[in-house]
């Protein structure tokens, strides 16, 4: 099969402008968080929360994720960093690419937990709202893997083979002809689960619709579909990472992980979705919607009333719009 039947690959990943280098996988991660941002803002409304609220708790929990990606990244591939030849100081250059989804989400939740916990938001609730959002910027970030030429599969000649060049320094190496280095054509691992993803947000928003999720529920099904195409992809990819009895350590952090979220998702069964009450926005001073018990001057016990009718009727209102 020929390099010009496969799927191309940029050439180069990093343009100067002036001084400063723009990256194309900076620009993609910043691009998935303000999709994140952007829908997650919606469905947090839509459940009952305050506008503004989603991008409050980002500006926590971005920094926590970026910095708990670099470490697990770092974790599972030390080779690069501190093995043979290896540099430490590149663990700190975090826009050469290498973010763990793994790290991100776990350090990204203490920053959300500790922002959540200062507005006096149920964390399960807003990651039910977060779940879809977070599945689109992982799909939108796997872009700037392309841009990379990084994290591909083994050799294939199939019509969706990815073409690999030769990289060094944010772009294509060139041969003696000017045309740059071909390494072959590989199974395009970032595009399966860039795909994956969004059909996955995609079962996140309809399963939360239909079954109008809660406690946490959205966001364990995210979890657990992410882990299923993420095991079977990890299974193809040939880039470098350590390995437990010969499998990559992704693997098996999928298969714990995924489990994990399963077994939560089937221990919350039954419980209704919670009950988003804006008025509480005022116990710290935010500007509540006209009506509102809080900004209509309504006391406290007319207000928990209020909600606790609403949650009679929950049963019967139709889905919010997501």
């Amino acid at each position: 099969m020929s390099v010009l039947a496969a799927i191309p690959s940029p050439t180069q990943g990093v343009w100067e402008l002036g001084p400063l280098p723009i990256r194309a996988y900076a620009l993609c991660i910043v691009a998935g968080i303000v999709a994140a941002v952007v829908l997650t803002e919606r469905r947090w409304v839509a459940r009952g929360g305050a506008p503004g609220d989603v991008l409050d708790i980002a500006v926590w929990a971005v920094p926590f994720g970026i910095i708990g990606g670099r470490l697990y990244h770092v974790v599972s591939s030390p080779r690069p960093y501190f093995g043979e030849d290896g540099d430490p100081l590149r663990a700190f250059a975090i826009w050469e690419g290498g973010l763990g989804i793994w790290g991100a989400i776990a350090l990204g939740g203490v920053g959300a937990w500790i922002a959540c916990r200062r507005r006096g938001i149920p964390l399960p609730a807003f990651a039910d709202a977060l779940a879809p959002g977070l599945l689109v910027a992982q799909a939108i970030g796997r872009l700037g893997n392309w841009f990379n030429n990084e994290l591909y599969g083994g050799p294939t000649d199939l019509p969706w083979a990815l073409t690999i060049y030769e990289w060094s320094g944010g772009q294509a190496v060139t041969g003696p002809d000017g045309e740059p280095v071909v390494l072959g054509t590989f199974h395009p691992t970032f595009l399966y689960e860039l795909l994956w993803n969004l059909a996955a947000a995609a079962l996140v928003i309809w399963a939360d619709r239909r079954f109008r999720l809660g406690h946490g529920r959205a966001f364990a099904l995210y979890v657990a579909s992410y882990c299923a195409g993420r095991l079977w992809i990890e299974l193809l990819r040939t880039d470098p990472a350590e390995t437990f009895f010969g499998v990559r350590i992704n693997v098996f952090t999928s298969i714990v992980v995924g489990l994990l979220a399963v077994a939560y998702f089937v221990w919350q069964r039954g419980r209704p979705r919670e009950v988003i009450d804006r008025g509480a926005a005022a116990a710290d001073g935010r500007p509540t919607e006209p009506g509102s018990p809080a900004s209509s001057g309504t006391s406290s016990e007319q207000a928990s009333g209020a909600t606790a009718a609403g949650a009679r009727e929950d049963d019967h209102r139709p889905p919010p719009a997501t």
